[in-house]
């Protein structure tokens, strides 16, 4: 039925009351205050405990909205639910907003949305919420002298004294308010499921993870079960440390993600993924990395702490720093190739560090530059949560192309290097692979010159079967210079 058809057969008599989190949006505005404080200062976390334990639930709300300010207009709102209160309103209905979220808040979301006539929120020490929403509504209506919209099992309490229920939330949720009143309207909603977690854990990105074993082939040490066993299991160790850095990335992003035209529809930003859920995998899944680390050597588990310190600085500060950013991203792909070598015990080599942080400074330069050129074609002047100006797509594009093409100068030297000797039969063979490689770079960015680029170069790469060409040529060289 449609919500037209709906509208007509509601109890317009009945003013209508709609509860805010997990209702009202796809989110929790706790949470979201919470994350942008800690954002602003991560050992404001202690105190967020001081004011729970000093005030209750209601005085640590007020403190940290005294301290953030909410981007309302970028919230995740239930599309549907907003539709239905627009026709409501157009029929003459009274809207009420009630919400256990601190006034500053709900006040702030009243005025952007222009549907609600009163708003009840959490002030003075007193939490709304559950049996104390029930009061005031109840006080204010009488029971069963509002209808009310909620979407979690703590709103029972409310639906025992109210005249109807509009239920946000799963048919388990809408048959137990039903016990409880009238059902005036039901709108089926579900978070989770398998395929939203693995976008948010990006397990996609896993691939870029497979550079672990890159010392494992740089010293032709294939064969060596013992070593490949370590690799796997470092291998499945790093990805569980960087799915919970996506996580804290996206959790700690949200209003700049909501700002940006495909990070708009990850899980956390989108509202279909709780908050407290990803709050509660992140650091579940650092405990297992770690835990694994326990059958590896002791050099891996300081390299993927380091890795981890490293991210956790670039998701607090580091990202927002001019050149600083694409240097670090630079250094967190290094990262895996160092993980690679503690994993099996074997010495770094010098070339290989060499090339891989000139071609990695390329590629996350060249996604700056993507970003950048995106947002000059929507006149912006400025990077979402960067420091970046589009005046400095030039300056950008020579920095990324001069990077590329050193990484394939440190290639040819390690060709004509003596220790090459060491691995390869025949290293003449290998110079095929610079003229491969320039090729590579120099394609990519024409194609981000273009605009024709992923924001991430990797995971453009790996769809771009002109990519995975080069990859194959690159390999059989280089197999053919071991005979």
């Amino acid at each position: 039925m449609s919500l037209e058809v709906m509208s007509r057969n509601t109890q317009e008599q009945k003013t209508l009351v709609v509860d805010l989190d997990g209702t009202l949006i796809h989110s929790d505005l706790l949470i979201e205050s919470f994350l942008l404080l800690i954002k602003q200062n991560p050992l404001l976390m202690f105190a967020v405990v001081y004011w729970l334990i000093k005030g209750g639930k209601a005085f640590m709300k007020r403190e940290i909205a005294r301290r953030v300010d909410l981007p309302v207009s970028l919230l995740p709102y239930n599309k549907e639910l907003v539709t239905y209160l627009t026709l409501q309103k157009k029929i003459g209905r009274t809207i009420v907003l009630a919400t256990a979220s601190d006034r500053k808040f709900a006040n702030d979301v009243a005025h952007h949305l222009g549907l609600f006539d009163n708003v009840y929120a959490s002030e003075n020490g007193v939490n709304l919420s559950g049996s104390r929403k029930c009061e005031v509504l109840s006080e204010d209506f009488g029971v069963n002298g509002y209808v009310y919209a909620g979407n979690a099992s703590v709103d029972l309490k409310v639906w025992k004294e109210s005249a109807a229920a509009i239920v946000v939330g799963s048919e388990s949720l809408a048959k137990q308010s039903q016990k409880l009143c009238e059902l005036e309207y039901h709108f089926d909603t579900s978070q989770g499921g398998l395929k939203v977690w693995l976008k948010a854990l990006r397990v996609h990105q896993w691939v870029k993870n497979a550079l672990i074993f890159v010392p494992l082939l740089a010293a032709h040490r294939m064969s060596d079960v013992d070593a490949l066993v370590a690799c796997l299991l470092a291998f499945v160790s790093f990805s569980l440390c960087a799915s919970s850095v996506y996580l804290l990335n996206d959790l700690l992003d949200l209003p700049d993600d909501r700002r940006h035209k495909t990070k708009k529809n990850r899980p956390f930003a989108a509202g279909t993924l709780d908050l407290l859920h990803g709050l509660l995998a992140a650091p579940l899944l650092l405990v297992v990395a770690f835990g694994i680390t326990l059958f590896l050597p002791i050099e891996y588990f300081l390299v993927l702490l380091s890795y981890y310190i490293l991210t956790f600085a670039y998701s607090f500060y580091l990202k927002r720093v001019v050149l600083v950013d694409v240097v670090t991203l630079a250094s967190l792909y290094t990262v895996r190739i160092v993980a690679g070598a503690a994993a099996i015990s074997v010495a770094l080599s010098f070339w290989l560090l060499a090339f891989s942080v000139f071609l990695f400074l390329s590629l996350a330069i060249l996604k700056r530059y993507t970003e950048l050129l995106s947002l000059k074609g929507r006149s912006s002047k400025k990077t979402l949560g960067r420091g970046y100006q589009v005046e400095d797509l030039e300056l950008l594009s020579s920095l990324g192309g001069s990077s590329g093409y050193i990484s394939v100068l440190v290639l040819a030297l390690y060709i004509n290097s003596a220790e090459i000797l060491k691995l390869y039969s025949n290293p003449m063979v290998m110079w095929p692979i610079c003229l491969v490689m320039l090729y590579w770079v120099s394609r990519l960015w024409i194609f981000a010159h273009r605009g024709q680029m992923d924001d991430d170069p990797i995971v453009f790469a790996l769809k771009d079967k002109v990519s995975v060409v080069c990859g194959a040529i690159i390999g059989a060289f280089m197999v053919a210079a071991t005979f």
